[in-house]
């Protein structure tokens, strides 16, 4: 069997992750003819279109407590948002699994009294029973219920810890890089607040492509269970820092790939330009960042 040619996100070893996956990201195909004026569009031309209500952040409010401001830079994108005790996110049915998830990150918001022991993970009732993730895709899978927004970011209140435990807020995660690589980036989130007036974290899946032996690129995941739960090729999390004293903001945004990391590579070695993020997941940070301060410093490399 001809062996598949690894993607740039699995070259560990390598001394640029962030600018493999960026080289990977800008790769092009062939330039799409441009369809001459009368082409009938097909089946499309038959469905009718509806009007779907524009949703603004502005409009959507989350419960009393750490989180309370988690929407001061926007959201990445508008579609099927949902709101908890402790995070915002924006789920995907197609996938299972959430497009993002916010959460604001404070020291108030890391220390309380809630217990981890008393949460247990839970089908998400508000998506509907075709669309989401059940215990049992993940039963056997070999993959960790991995968490979009820590469960350990949220001790201030046990409703708000008990909310990360949705279904809607994990996805399929490698055990080795969910319980090391992973758990180490959050942990450095964590420590941030010790240095920042607030810490923003936004979470969320990656589906890369990867080159085949045919020399063109695919984009190809494992899906889990009857519900068929996506696997992300990779996951990120962008961080949005606000300096102790007011004046400016700063950006670390990490990809990391959904597989075994060795646990002597640095976390700086996955940090990769916004705009990485961005055109990968179709989603959009800079400009509403940019709505609300005047000074932003993106952090690419220590």
């Amino acid at each position: 069997m001809m062996r598949l040619l690894q993607t740039g996100a699995t070259l560990l070893v390598g001394a640029g992750f962030g600018a493999s996956v960026s080289r990977l990201l800008g790769v092009r195909g062939r330039k799409e003819e441009e369809e001459e004026p009368g082409t009938p569009l097909g089946l499309l031309s038959k469905v009718p279109v509806l009007p779907v209500p524009r949703v603004q952040a502005s409009e959507l409010t989350v419960s009393p407590g750490g989180s309370g401001a988690v929407m001061k830079y926007g959201f990445p994108s508008l579609a099927n948002i949902k709101t908890r005790e402790s995070y915002v996110s924006s789920y995907d049915s197609r996938t299972r699994t959430a497009s993002w998830v916010i959460e604001r990150l404070t020291p108030a918001s890391l220390n309380g009294p809630s217990d981890r022991k008393y949460c247990n993970f839970k089908e998400d009732e508000s998506i509907h029973i075709f669309h989401r993730a059940t215990n049992a895709d993940f039963k056997g899978s070999g993959f960790d219920r991995g968490h979009m927004a820590a469960a350990a970011n949220h001790k201030w209140s046990q409703k708000a810890m008990e909310d990360t435990f949705y279904l809607s807020n994990v996805a399929p995660q490698n055990p080795h890089m969910n319980q090391n690589a992973w758990n180490n980036l959050e942990k450095l989130c964590r420590s941030l607040t010790r240095h920042y007036l607030n810490v923003y974290v936004c979470t969320g899946p990656l589906y890369l492509p990867s080159q085949q032996a045919d020399g063109k690129l695919y984009v190809k995941y494992q899906v889990l269970g009857r519900n068929h739960v996506a696997v992300p090729t990779h996951f990120f999390k962008v961080l949005i820092l606000e300096k102790v004293d007011g004046k400016g903001v700063e950006l670390r945004s990490y990809v990391l790939p959904n597989e075994p990391i060795e646990e002597k590579i640095p976390l700086e070695r996955f940090l990769v330009p916004i705009e990485t993020i961005e055109r990968a997941s179709g989603l959009h940070f800079v400009p509403n960042i940019m709505k609300r301060t005047s000074s932003l410093q993106a952090i690419t490399a220590r």
